[in-house]
């Protein structure tokens, strides 16, 4: 296996007393798609939070091409190169699509996407670049959210939920457009709850199960049986 851009080793995180993460550990490597499953509460979310510099973590729990990164502020860690496309999308409800997608270029790193590329990637939109934000459908204002974190252009793009709320149909159209952001030598961390779409589009499966790693194993190889087990830690 090459070696990782992103490594956590034994990741503990906590809210206040509560601890969510035990010992995570985890490996991604460049170009690849891992997918992180579970069900409510296992988890997923903190543990893209931990990644993307939202919550306090041991240091060296983290690295990232070999330099640790853990508890870094947030915008330290966008600039090294890792984006969130959050839960819930957060798009800014006061802006136009275009202005959203604006913001997630402030920092100014160098790379392939950019206003052109992103609406190669969903040209609707291009249509809709001026109207508000919350104007669009549910799947219209996920594709901004993707778009504003790749507009950071990042090496590794953290996805939390975004087939979350939506119709299988605009699910499918999402999803359909990884291939083409991989191909732009990203790598993603895709948190799931629906584990047919995390199968199909991942090579490496994680599954937590409160807190804790319970499988994994790459996609092609894991059973329904297997993942049932550790999806609902029976």
């Amino acid at each position: 296996m090459p070696d990782p851009i992103l490594e956590l080793r034994d990741l503990d995180a906590h809210y206040g007393d509560f601890q969510a993460l035990f010992g995570v550990s985890m490996r991604v490597a460049e170009g690849e798609v891992v997918a992180v499953i579970g069900a409510n509460g296992a988890g997923k979310s903190t543990l893209l939070k931990c990644i993307a510099g939202a919550m306090p973590v041991r240091h060296n729990a983290i690295q990232l091409y070999g330099v640790s990164i853990g508890g870094d502020p947030a915008h330290d860690v966008v600039s090294r190169g890792i984006a969130l496309v959050p839960e819930g999308r957060r798009l800014f409800p006061s802006l136009s699509v275009e202005e959203n997608l604006l913001i997630g270029g402030q920092l100014g790193r160098k790379g392939p996407w950019n206003l052109k590329r992103v609406y190669e990637l969903f040209p609707v939109l291009e249509e809709r670049r001026h109207q508000p934000a919350p104007s669009l459908s549910g799947g219209q204002q996920q594709m901004v959210a993707i778009g504003r974190a790749l507009m950071a252009n990042p090496r590794l793009l953290l996805c939390d939920e975004i087939s979350l709320g939506l119709a299988p149909i605009v699910i499918r159209d999402i999803y359909a457009r990884i291939p083409a952001i991989v191909a732009e030598g990203l790598s993603l961390i895709i948190v799931e709850q629906d584990v047919v779409q995390a199968l199909k589009t991942a090579r490496y499966v994680y599954c937590l199960q409160e807190g804790r790693v319970a499988l994994q194993g790459e996609a092609k190889a894991l059973t329904r049986e297997k993942i049932s087990a550790a999806y609902f830690g029976v």
